[in-house]
């Protein structure tokens, strides 16, 4: 099947034959036709499948018909981040490159000003975050009732990001007749239900199994220490060690251990960028430009690059941390191996680790290989030892605590000592020894005391009564009103007025 087959317009054809395309992936197959005969189309494909062009080359199609008005776009694509926005940006400039659309990007870290003179000239694609859209929206600088066609992109991650109540804000503003298309690698419930919302009648697409890696990723589980240390001689080590290594995305979990991970490579002499969401855009685009044109050859990342970012030639990934939700290790090692290439993934696994890659393990389903032992369980007597506690003795060995006091235990000599501080054992003092030892004053006390409680409400009992200002010899009468402190005005003369008979 070539993409003359799918019913694309000339202009559009000649546009991907001048990318050097020719044959379209299985979702773009099944997608385009129903997509230019005006369906709702729900789209499941795991990532590097070729989303984008397969709703991108039917929409150019498409708009080929018709004229943009001031500030009411034609159509509505909404992405969870700045990097995919404007990557889908990109698409339509390279695909549309034989029509005059006019294409806006609104998205955060850019002038409002810059913004709102596109949308002043007309716009036929509008591609948004969420956020974004909204301010525009709230500022009266857009209507979306000449919204034709709506497209839901990376649904799955929008709902991570808490993006669907203001998708659902944005679903209102629109005309209840537009076609709608709405893709996500991974469904679950929650998106579900919001495809059902937002779907009329839509054609299902599922390429693949929700949640299924490329299999032209090969997969690999490293163990590694619980220390950062460790972590980042094991990275080290991986990347020196690698086969055919290009370039390749190291993943992480939070922000701050980007920028120490980054500069711990750069330190040891790597070629290493950082990208993530605390930095201003054009930060952001200058270091992902770099890593897109091999200035960069490592690029230690966030989850922002995790989705949908179009590196066609990484040849590795590298999880310094293990995802702690299963369907964006699908998502990270999804930058690797697409358009059929090879790619590699590997996954430093800690001790601490085990629940995280139980639960990829199962989503997958994927046997995946392990390098490397795990590390050796720590010795029990490791944290005593750190914590600076002394060796103890065996609790068999120890000696059986009492209630008596301690002077008590000192007067009281042992049966051992009495029979040797005694020369000759005589009557009396077998008499004395049988007889049963007293006890301690103080415990005969505390059996004798009554509980705590009961004598407490004994010296209530025995308290005198509280005793009342009258029985104290106090004035009984009261000061009723302001007293003897009579402001002056209030002491004035009044005049009555006269009585007129």
């Amino acid at each position: 099947m070539t993409f003359s087959t799918l019913g694309l317009s000339p202009k559009v054809l000649a546009a991907v034959e001048a990318s050097g395309y020719t044959t379209p992936t299985p979702i773009q197959a099944e997608a385009i036709p129903h997509v230019l005969e005006r369906r709702d189309v729900l789209g499941i494909a795991q990532t590097g499948t070729g989303k984008t062009a397969s709703f991108v080359l039917p929409m150019i199609t498409l708009l080929e018909q018709g004229r943009a008005r001031a500030r009411m776009p034609r159509t509505l694509i909404l992405e969870p981040t700045r990097e995919l926005a404007a990557q889908v940006e990109e698409n339509f400039n390279k695909y549309g490159q034989n029509h005059k659309l006019n294409v806006a990007l609104l998205i955060g870290g850019v002038s409002f000003n810059d913004q709102e003179k596109k949308l002043d000239r007309g716009v036929d694609v509008l591609i948004a975050t969420p956020g974004r859209l909204l301010d525009h929206c709230e500022r009266g600088k857009l209507l979306m009732t000449g919204v034709e066609i709506l497209v839901i992109d990376e649904a799955d991650r929008m709902l991570d990001m808490g993006f669907i109540p203001d998708i659902e804000r944005i679903a209102k503003l629109i005309p209840f007749t537009r076609q709608t298309l709405f893709f996500s690698a991974t469904m679950p419930s929650e998106i579900q239900r919001l495809a059902d919302t937002f779907l009329s009648n839509p054609v299902r697409i599922e390429v693949a199994k929700p949640a299924t890696t490329a299999k032209t990723v090969t997969q690999r589980f490293v163990h590694t220490g619980r220390e950062s240390f460790d972590k980042r001689e094991t990275l080290r080590e991986l990347i020196r060690g690698a086969v055919d290594l290009k370039n390749a995305i190291i993943f992480c979990n939070r922000k701050r251990d980007v920028a120490v991970l980054a500069r711990s490579l750069e330190k040891h002499g790597f070629s290493v960028g950082a990208l993530h969401g605390d930095m201003d855009q054009r930060a952001r685009m200058a270091t992902l430009d770099a890593f897109k044109n091999n200035r960069l050859t490592l690029l230690v990342a966030s989850d922002v690059a995790a989705r949908g970012l179009d590196i066609p030639d990484v040849s590795h990934v590298f999880n310094y941390d293990i995802p702690t939700h299963a369907d964006d290790y699908v998502h990270r090692i999804g930058r690797t191996g697409r358009a059929g290439r090879s790619g590699a993934a590997m996954t430093l696994v800690a001790p601490a680790d085990k629940k995280y890659l139980a639960a990829i393990e199962k989503l997958t389903g994927d046997d995946i290989e392990w390098i490397g032992e795990p590390a050796a369980p720590t010795d029990e007597a490791a944290p005593a030892a750190r914590r600076g506690r002394k060796s103890e003795e065996p609790r068999a060995e120890r000696k059986p605590r009492t209630s008596r006091s301690g002077a008590a235990r000192k007067a009281e000599p042992t049966v051992a000592e009495a029979s040797e501080s005694t020369p000759v054992a005589t009557e009396p003092v077998e008499a004395e020894a049988l007889q049963p030892k007293a006890e301690p004053a103080s415990a005969s006390r505390r059996q004798d005391a009554p509980p705590r409680r009961e004598r407490e409400r004994e010296r209530e009992r025995d308290r005198p009564a509280r005793q009342d200002r009258r029985d104290r010899n106090e004035p009984d009468d009261k000061v009723i009103g302001l007293g003897d402190h009579v402001p002056q005005f209030l002491l004035r003369p009044v005049r009555l007025p006269s009585s007129s008979s």
